[in-house]
């Protein structure tokens, strides 16, 4: 009787599970992206600070789709690397070569300024900025020509103090469309030079594992709003194994879990495939199995019909659909192993995180 009732609680969650991917699917439509950049009404002077660390795949590709932006406004890009020996020099020398129409300058400086190492390299370029407008975006992004123009567009609405993207779907999307979520998610983020002196600069985050997320937070503290434009970035995937990728699930998972740990336990009904199969498999011989193996089907077929909805409103191209239940059990297993303890690895570095505090190579910082 215990496995019994266990299955049919496994098969109600998958059931919830697949109530919450159709209201994803339907909320993506809502927030479909502009097909078009909307020029600002004044194409503001732009100073794009790109963190770099090592020559990563597709590194080029990513770093130059900010340089050849349709942007009427001075565009200044800021590179910035702890190393002098790093990879990502080379890159960075061979886009100057292409005599592109934008600034590019490149900061090289060792300084540690806390245990965030990004955060670190951002307050070494700080003193580089010459523009009003910052923007802040990943190494491993890659954008389009009209990125630049949406996101000051944006920006430029009364009240916004940062602009952000995010490529968290679609748990971003239902929480925005339900209204249970406050994101700021670092892919990118721009906002004005006087919004980041309010905040007291990039400093202040030197300790944080979540950056963008304080920082959000910072500035909705001084007054300010939050604007998450209707458009996607590309992230370009950089693991070249699967250690490489579980570890970056897993700090992803562990970073989201530390910002919001009730949220990120609801998540649990975000994976109806795996809970199906827990029915399955505790309902074995009993009559709890048949209506869990349906919900089985339900539950891949809920998941394809978001992939593909995704793939519509962004216009990408189609998925391995094949990888969808390899991919979700994937999720699944992330999700459970980042309960078991507080480690996180980054960038060839092993944290871990207590109560206020979190640790490296022997160091704490609250």
């Amino acid at each position: 009787m215990i496995l019994f009732w266990s299955s049919v609680a496994a098969s109600l969650l998958a059931a919830i599970g697949c109530a919450y991917l159709i209201t994803a699917a339907i909320l993506v439509r809502r927030f479909a992206p502009h097909r078009t950049a909307t020029a600002p009404a004044v194409a503001s002077a732009v100073t794009i600070l790109k963190p770099l660390h090592g020559d990563e795949p597709g590194l080029f590709d990513n770093l130059r789709s900010f340089c050849i932006q349709d942007y009427g406004g001075d565009i200044q890009i800021v590179f910035g690397v702890q190393d002098p020996g790093d990879g990502a020099i080379a890159i960075v020398e061979q886009l100057r070569k292409l005599k592109l129409d934008c600034d590019l300058d490149l900061v090289v400086d060792p300084q540690a300024h806390g245990l965030n190492r990004k955060v670190s390299n951002l307050v070494n370029m700080a003193p580089r900025i010459r523009h009003g407008v910052v923007v802040l975006a990943d190494s491993d992004m890659r954008v389009d020509p009209g990125y630049l123009a949406r996101v000051i567009a944006a920006l430029e609405e009364p009240g916004i103090g940062a602009v952000i993207n995010a490529h968290f779907l679609p748990s971003v999307i239902a929480g925005l469309g339900l209204d249970l979520a406050r994101p700021c998610f670092g892919s990118t983020m721009a906002l004005r030079r006087e919004a980041l002196a309010a905040i007291g600069g990039f400093k202040p985050f030197a300790d944080c594992l979540a950056d963008d997320y304080a920082m959000g937070a910072a500035l909705r503290a001084h007054g300010y709003d939050i604007a998450i434009p209707p458009f996607a970035l590309a992230h370009i995937c950089t693991q070249t194994s699967f250690r490489d990728l579980w570890r970056h699930q897993l700090r992803w998972a562990r970073t989201i879990r530390s910002i919001d740990p009730a949220g990120y336990a609801g998540s649990l009904l975000s994976h109806p495939f795996a809970w199906a199969l827990v029915a399955v498999l505790l309902g074995a011989g009993s009559t709890a199995a048949l209506p869990a193996g349906a919900i089985v089907i339900a539950a891949i077929a809920c998941r394809m019909t978001l992939v593909r909805q995704v793939e519509r409103v962004y216009a990408l191209p189609p998925q391995p659909y094949w990888l969808v239940p390899a991919c979700d059990l994937l999720s699944f297993a992330v999700f459970v192993i980042s309960f078991v303890n507080w480690e996180v690895s980054w960038r060839g570095r092993r944290f871990r995180m207590a109560a206020g505090a979190w640790t490296a190579d022997g160091e704490t910082h609250s």
